[in-house]
């Protein structure tokens, strides 16, 4: 069986056509906070809770998290794009601005996110060009019922309904 050639340009595409949610996962680097924006998350297994994102290996903010050997999935919601552009700065600029708590666990969760779940590092799989890391949830919480924020056609926004 011969392996077939994607063009990159049209994968994004058309999997740009699939909407996903918004996670900030966090973990704490000595004292300072590490975080990284995925919409990559998805729940895994209940038993165990397992959850699972794909950070890209090419991120500098991954190996920070890893090392921590805990994580926090904050789930957004469509009025904390600012949170998701502080998260995304680089160097002294990330996290300026994002209110956060350290919780029990050790880990910063987000003011306002609209769930946290808190997680200890199951496992990291190679998965091509990203990795595919596994948490066993610790403890979750939903904070708020509002509008989750979504990532579509490169875009940020928040669900729609039609009546």
């Amino acid at each position: 069986m011969s392996e077939t050639t994607i063009d990159p340009a049209d994968f994004r595409k058309v999997l740009g056509s699939y909407p996903t949610g918004v996670c900030v996962i966090t973990a704490l680097d000595d004292d300072k906070p590490a975080g990284m924006v995925v919409g990559t998350f998805t729940s895994v297994s209940l038993d165990p809770p397992l959850v699972g994102f794909f950070p890209d290996k090419s991120s500098t903010s991954w190996p920070l998290i890893e090392k921590a050997g805990r994580f926090c999935v904050n789930v957004m919601g469509s009025d904390q794009q600012d949170v998701c552009r502080a998260v995304t700065a680089k160097g002294p600029e990330k996290f300026v601005g994002v209110e956060y708590v350290v919780s029990d666990h050790n880990l910063p969760i987000i003011a306002n996110s609209i769930a946290s779940i808190e997680c200890k590092l199951y496992s990291v799989t190679e998965a091509g060009d990203h990795w595919f890391v596994l948490g066993q949830v610790l403890r979750m919480e939903t904070v708020r019922e509002d509008d989750p924020m979504l990532f579509h056609l490169g875009r940020y926004g928040g669900f729609a309904e039609r009546m």
